[in-house]
């Protein structure tokens, strides 16, 4: 099989990676600055997998979002049936040459993707004109950014036990929202939400669901508290939903109709993003390799066994994700995805402080009261990639998919 791009892929190449390469030094550098000038860490990055140094505050990240935008380098690839909103158009594989210029080039972190990855394409298949015409563009220009309202305290890889309710204003026509979210990447930072909430009095598990677009900036009413992680930083959060507004217009898909668009939300997060994923585990990858043969740790014979095999099961996964690429796949291809992905980097940040040794034990900095929590990237890798078996679906609630859903074994008790 030809895994190979072909010459409009290569063409596209090219004119990706000499626009990263006249902006991208520029936007580090002013990246940097700010972050030199903070006396504590700023907003979290655009979320897992790639755990990262604290970055400089998110106005700056902002700015590079708007620069992207300006450029038509956001929203590759969605799809133009209803329109353009000042994206580029470009095929799935154009989209991956896009994922891997931009890594090679070591780009900023994106505060974008989740409005322009997961919300973008929902509202494509879902939405209806008029909500298309309003958010897509400003997605596009990198003005207006998103978090993902799903997990709850009693509902988190069991997406259909939400327990948030959105009560219809008989007045106005308007949502009520009230519940509690957690787990909500960017959501410090963004502008609007994208909500499942219970809508019909009286229903259970993945009936009378809905999907509602819901703004932020709603004091009193939407609270964002961060949760501090192992690593010590908090790019996760609480939202607390106190009455807030949302539209009527802003239900994606229908009244109760909410587990239909919100699955096919997960299908889009679960699937062609996974390759995007492996661009960056390759990166870490490589920075543990030379890091093993620059402490000698690449002459045990164990872990030099261990480093080939964290390098061809991610070979693997990257040929697995080209061999489907724009096939119609199962449902549960992303499950297993998710399953190989989330395994492979946990075992990789194991790796990455066995290779450190007894000096993993340590921080690379003096502790102060100020900076009570320095760790170098392999503790910050080790760290944040417990959680990959548990985020964006457990590991036990994946294997159930693939048991009911492919295997049509007989479906768990959930008494």
């Amino acid at each position: 099989m030809d895994f190979a791009f072909g010459p409009e892929d290569e063409r596209f190449r090219t004119r990706a990676r000499d626009w990263l390469d006249g902006h991208v030094a520029d936007a580090l550098a002013q990246l940097a600055g700010q972050s030199q000038s903070q006396s504590q860490p700023g907003a979290g990055h655009d979320g897992p997998p790639a755990p990262a140094p604290a970055p400089a505050p998110a106005h700056a990240y902002r700015a590079w979002e708007r620069e992207l935008g300006a450029d038509g380098w956001i929203g590759l690839g969605w799809d133009r049936t209803h329109g353009t909103y000042g994206n580029r158009p470009a095929t799935l594989t154009q989209q991956v040459v896009w994922a891997e210029e931009y890594a090679r080039a070591g780009a900023p972190a994106r505060l974008g993707h989740i409005g322009e990855n997961l919300l973008a394409p929902t509202l494509l298949a879902y939405g209806d004109d008029t909500q298309r015409a309003r958010f897509l563009p400003p997605i596009a220009r990198g003005e207006e950014l998103w978090c993902q309202g799903y997990s709850e305290p009693e509902a988190g890889s069991d997406l259909a036990g939400v327990r948030t309710r959105a009560v219809r204003d008989p007045g106005d026509g308007t949502y009520r929202v009230t519940g509690q979210k957690i787990w909500t990447s960017l959501a410090q930072e963004a502008d609007w939400c994208f909500v499942l909430a219970r809508t019909e009095d009286g229903s259970q598990r993945h009936h009378g669901l809905s999907f509602l677009l819901v703004p932020m900036d709603q004091p009193g009413r939407v609270e964002v508290r961060p949760i501090r992680q192992l690593t010590g930083d908090a790019e996760f959060n609480e939202v607390f939903f106190d009455g807030a507004v949302a539209r009527a217009e802003h239900l994606v898909g229908g009244a109760g109709q909410g587990w239909r668009v919100a699955m096919g939300l997960l299908a889009v997060e679960r699937g062609v993003s996974t390759l995007v994923q492996q661009i960056g585990f390759a990166q870490e990858l490589d920075r543990i390799v030379r890091l093993a043969l620059r402490t000698g740790a690449a002459a045990d014979p164990v872990l030099r066994d261990r480093l080939v095999e964290q390098w061809a099961e991610l070979k693997t996964m990257r040929w697995n994700a080209l061999r489907t690429l724009g096939e119609a796949s199962g449902p549960g291809a992303p499950s297993v995805a998710k399953l190989l992905w989330g395994g492979w980097h946990q075992r990789l940040g194991e790796l990455a402080v066995r290779i450190r040794g007894a000096a993993a034990a340590l921080g690379p900095e003096r502790w102060t009261a100020e900076r009570p929590y320095e760790l170098d990237d392999a503790q910050r890798l080790f760290l944040f990639s417990r959680a990959d078996t548990i985020y964006g679906g457990s590991d036990e609630i994946q294997r159930n998919i693939i048991a009911e859903r492919v295997l049509n074994l007989p479906k768990e008790s959930r008494g």
